[in-house]
């Protein structure tokens, strides 16, 4: 089964974005956010910001810095969902799977976009999305 559970933007400054979109939804910024991941949670998916080193700001509609996000997809089974999304189109880019079979997995779909499929150990899926392992 796959889950989408993080839209992720890239940016310079996590904790300052991650207050502004705050503020536009009036959804809080999640406790355990940092300077180098924050999030706010919509139900089973998280609108996340990441820092990046060196950011530059897209000019879309001008395509010499393009749109820049991901998105996460939690899996049950990491080696199905390569294969199925491998056969639908996807392309492989870089895995980042522990020897415990744990991690992620960097793709792009059949247009260039990026997305993730990722496995966290322990985690639990409830109605209100994943319960981390103690977070309870």
């Amino acid at each position: 089964m796959l889950r989408l559970t993080d839209f992720i933007i890239d940016c310079p400054d996590t904790m300052k974005l991650a207050a502004f979109y705050s503020e536009v939804t009036g959804r809080p910024v999640k406790e355990d956010s940092s300077e180098d991941w924050a999030g706010i949670r919509f139900g089973e998916v998280e609108l996340a910001f990441i820092r990046v080193d060196d950011y530059r700001a897209p000019q879309w509609p001008d395509s010499e810095h393009p749109k820049q996000f991901h998105l996460d997809f939690e899996v049950d089974d990491i080696e199905s969902e390569q294969r199925r999304v491998v056969g639908l189109g996807a392309t492989l880019r870089q895995d980042f799977i522990g020897p415990e079979g744990y991690g992620w997995q960097v793709y792009t779909d059949p247009v260039g976009h990026p997305f993730c499929l990722c496995r966290n150990k322990g985690v639990v899926w409830g109605d209100q999305g994943p319960v981390w392992p103690g977070r309870g």
